[in-house]
């Protein structure tokens, strides 16, 4: 990269937040399903006026953000959609992502600095006073948790299908999950199987959610749940488990709190309980936009969520695991979309 090309990436940096809402702006308004119709012929400012129900100002300003930004494309008085665009319009990833973003960190993301220097989600406070984000769920407003449950199933969503095999290779009676969120992974088990029995672990306001959909999809009478706030140095998790699975849960710990979650599940494990973490490590991804999308969502993490986790390396994870009195019998890279399964047993 030469000094110019350096510098132009630089001012990418500098003006990135507002070449986000313009983006953001866009899309929500239609453009650029809009703009997509034009396919490579592309439309008239004209055109877009006379559809999109924006001013003549307004598209003004959009297009030179845009253009320059290289998002569309102009020729002849005409604009389209750059692949970058087409990216933007078409791909669920990349809308998942925006409306992240934009609905749950962007304005919290303001207090960054004050998260980093005191170890705190302090940009939480723009959704109202609660210590972590997760004690806030059941409360943040709709469309902010739309988003961030659209942010963690659409991740899941593509993982879940080929852990279920993994996990029932143990041929399992009952498996106990860790962190239910809203139940998607104990729908998709007791469906799996119809004989399985599921244990949920969490929270009050999420196990009222898992309840209720678990309930709605017709399969509560082989769900049981128990509340336990996982920091609470006095809480246990129940035993009798074949499978404990932790999915996407441990990363919202700290190290620490991380290796004495595990050991609440060592002492509920018996000689051949085994148990299944799954989880996003940012040095297992085949592509640099995955690891760059983690180490975003750290910082997530540390502004919104509880001010201390991450998205770990594994290089960083697994010395916890045996920290624990844990190890790792099976380490699975590519499951779903660049997750990582691991097996653990007593050591």
């Amino acid at each position: 990269m030469s000094a110019v090309e350096a510098r132009a990436e630089a001012q990418r940096i500098a003006f990135g937040p507002i070449l986000f809402q313009a983006c953001w702006y866009m899309q929500r308004k239609g453009l650029f399903d809009l703009l997509a119709r034009g396919r490579t012929k592309g439309l008239s400012r004209e055109e877009i006026l006379a559809t999109s129900g924006i001013s003549s100002y307004a598209l003004t300003v959009l297009i030179d953000m845009t253009v320059t930004g290289g998002v569309l494309w102009e020729r002849e008085g005409r604009f389209g959609l750059t692949k970058v665009g087409l990216m933007l319009a078409h791909d669920r990833m990349t809308k998942v992502n925006m409306d992240f973003t934009g609905d749950v960190c962007y304005e919290g993301m303001a207090h960054l600095p004050a998260s980093l220097d005191e170890g705190r989600p302090a940009g939480l406070q723009v959704f109202g006073d609660w210590p972590t984000v997760y004690r806030a769920l059941s409360e943040l407003p709709e469309h902010v948790r739309r988003s961030w449950f659209d942010f963690d199933h659409y991740y899941s969503d593509h993982s879940f299908p080929p852990a279920l095999d993994i996990v029932f290779r143990e041929k399992p009676g009952t498996i106990m999950d860790v962190g239910g969120n809203t139940g998607k992974w104990a729908i998709s088990v007791l469906r799996h199987d119809p004989n399985i029995k599921v244990v949920v672990v969490d929270l009050p306001g999420q196990l009222k959610e898992v309840v209720a959909n678990v309930t709605k999809a017709g399969l509560a009478d082989r769900l049981s749940t128990a509340i336990a706030d996982m920091l609470d140095p006095e809480s246990r998790l129940p035993e009798g488990a074949d499978v404990i699975w932790m999915s996407q849960f441990l990363d919202c710990f700290s190290e620490d709190e991380v290796v004495a979650i595990l050991r609440k599940a060592h002492a509920a494990m018996g000689p051949n309980t085994a148990m299944y973490i799954m989880e996003t490590f940012i040095d297992r991804q085949r592509w640099q936009a995955a690891s760059f999308s983690l180490a975003a969502t750290s910082l997530y993490f540390t502004a919104m969520a509880n001010g201390n986790s991450r998205m770990y390396r594994a290089e960083a994870f697994l010395p916890l695991i045996e920290r624990a009195g844990l190890r790792v019998t099976d380490d699975i890279d590519d499951v779903g979309m660049g997750h990582t399964v691991l097996r653990c047993v007593k050591a």
